[in-house]
């Protein structure tokens, strides 16, 4: 290990200790400072350690906490950025942190979530032995870019690891495109048409086309979004058969799915630990990703089970007569799958939501008139308030007015202290839908009020 090297390491703990020392996360800040003094620090510290990486618009955190669960189940110890800092910065403090001074990692393994955009510089460096795609949706325009520039950021990150296995979500027709092209050997996820509801094509779909011919896609069914069985009548292009495949959901509710997953040629009872349709894609991919890597199917349908994600996602707080449930949401699809699972709920609840326009949100808000709001106006009695809150607050109760919520339900409430207080005297059971940035300031109040752990603490 050359000196360079060295003196990246040490500033990493010394700047980690530091930022801690004053209650601060310390997840990104001592990585970029390092990244000066060592550009190729991450590739340095990652030699020989065996990676699965995540990255995707949506479930990476929830996936890679699934993934970490059937390593821990099976007694191996991984590198994970819980922290959810998923840029090269954060993954490199993380790497640092678990390693001793001469750049040897303390642990063999590593499970990684890696930002879309980043993926370029990421995988180059990291050399993930797995890399799981989720799903691809319009996201952070303002950031991203259109769906398609998010794709090919990260083909140009796997063509620097030819021999990673990729794990594709075999339903998104633009995750599935990868294999086209990359020389990498494909494993392939996703729902089966016994386990889907709708028949129709998507209403609102960020891929119409062919991505080979630009036909307009012919739909078998549709799960969510541009999910589903897609093929196209001109050039062939189509869904790939899944390797593991969710043959059927046989119920879910606001605590999980129950579900049934084939593996190869088996087909098994999973339990999800999370509800909606999201997170039994989550949990395919994830069970891909553990058994392809060598782990038992059971301590991956296990880990599916069993593992807490918090940090936002389904996170519950014991705040109020009832309780409250934490939702981050980002852009149109991930929001339309929480509209969902609301219109799912039976009896009351209070409804909280929470949009910002910073940088880690996405500075375009426009994508709130292309989620479907209007499935909170048919809810009736059973939404019985609703209050917005964040920078873009009036944004939000524009949209909800038009969407058809009466006005008389919502009410504003920017003071994060004074919307706590308000949410611990509700008496019905609370969903509070926040923003990226937003998610992060609330939740500290929220913490603050009825405990629990800090976010880079895992």
């Amino acid at each position: 290990m050359n000196i360079r090297a060295f003196l990246g390491i040490v500033t990493v703990h010394v700047l980690h200790f530091g930022i801690r020392l004053v209650h601060r996360g310390g997840t990104a800040f001592p990585g970029r400072i390092a990244l000066k003094i060592c550009p190729n620090l991450l590739g340095v510290l990652s030699r020989g350690v065996r990676t699965v990486a995540i990255t995707g618009t949506n479930g990476k955190t929830t996936s890679a906490r699934m993934i970490e669960q059937a390593f821990s189940d099976s007694g191996m110890d991984c590198v994970a950025n819980r922290s959810g800092a998923n840029l090269l910065s954060g993954i490199t403090t993380e790497f640092a942190m678990r390693c001793t001074l001469s750049g040897k990692c303390k642990s063999k393994w590593a499970v990684i979530e890696c930002d879309e955009a980043a993926a370029r510089r990421v995988f180059p460096q990291l050399r993930p032995e797995i890399v799981v795609v989720t799903n691809l949706f319009r996201d952070q325009l303002d950031r991203y870019g259109e769906v398609t520039h998010t794709l090919e950021n990260i083909r140009e990150g796997l063509k620097s690891v030819p021999e990673a296995l990729l794990c594709l979500n075999a339903d998104c027709s633009l995750c599935s495109s990868l294999a086209e092209d990359l020389p990498n050997k494909a494993l392939f996820f996703g729902v089966e048409k016994s386990a889907a509801h709708e028949t129709q094509p998507p209403e609102i779909s960020d891929a119409t086309h062919c991505i080979r011919c630009r036909t307009h896609y012919d739909y078998d069914y549709v799960t969510y979004g541009h999910l589903g069985g897609f093929r196209c009548p001109k050039c062939g292009y189509s869904r790939h058969a899944a390797d593991v495949a969710v043959t059927a959901i046989d119920s879910t509710d606001s605590a999980g799915s129950r579900v049934r997953i084939r593996i190869g040629k088996t087909e098994q009872p999973v339990r999800v630990n999370l509800p909606a349709m999201y997170n039994i894609y989550n949990a395919a991919g994830a069970i891909a990703a553990a058994t392809a890597m060598g782990l038992p199917a059971g301590s991956a349908i296990n880990a599916v089970g069993s593992f807490h994600c918090g940090f936002g996602r389904m996170e519950q707080f014991d705040i109020g007569e009832k309780g409250a449930k934490m939702m981050l949401v980002k852009n149109p699809a991930g929001c339309d799958q929480v509209l969902e699972f609301l219109s799912d709920m039976d009896g009351e609840f209070d409804l909280v939501m929470c949009l910002n326009d910073n940088g880690a949100d996405g500075t375009d808000v426009s994508w709130i008139w292309d989620a479907c709001f209007e499935k909170l106006s048919i809810l009736g009695d059973r939404l019985h308030t609703v209050t917005v809150s964040g920078i873009r607050a009036a944004d939000l109760w524009v949209r909800l007015k038009y969407a058809g919520v009466a006005p008389e339900k919502i009410s504003l409430e920017r003071d994060y202290e004074l919307l706590t207080q308000k949410i611990s005297q509700m008496d019905k059971p609370v969903y509070i839908v926040p923003t990226y940035t937003a998610m992060l300031d609330f939740r500290a109040h929220l913490i603050k009020k009825c405990g629990g752990s800090d976010f880079w603490e895992g």
